[in-house]
């Protein structure tokens, strides 16, 4: 998934954690580090996702990570540049809950 925040305006990739009413739990990385952090798997250095809670208020969309035409998807960029897929980073991820009030 991809996540658009407002205040301050960031992206980050990840797997979902927890959805609800109050917000969002993910597990992942903020796309602005997406480079810097393939580097450091690549050369080696010890490095994981974070996970992180943003309150709704927080949250402006929700996207499916999906490649678009000719545009490949963050995890097809990440098997790329790592020679790892996406869920090796993310781990196993089960929603905690899912509350669709």
């Amino acid at each position: 998934m991809v996540v658009s925040l407002t205040n301050p305006r960031e992206k980050f990739w990840g797997a979902i954690l927890d959805l609800s009413t109050r917000g969002l739990g993910i597990r992942g990385i903020e796309l602005n580090s997406f480079d810097d952090y393939v580097s450091m798997l690549r050369s080696g250095e010890a490095c994981g996702p974070c996970e992180v809670f943003f309150p709704m208020h927080r949250v402006e969309r929700i996207e499916t990570d999906l490649s678009n035409g000719g545009i490949p998807s963050v995890a097809e960029r990440f098997l790329t540049a790592t020679g790892k897929p996406a869920f090796r980073l993310l781990g196993k991820v089960q929603s905690r809950s899912v509350n669709r009030q």
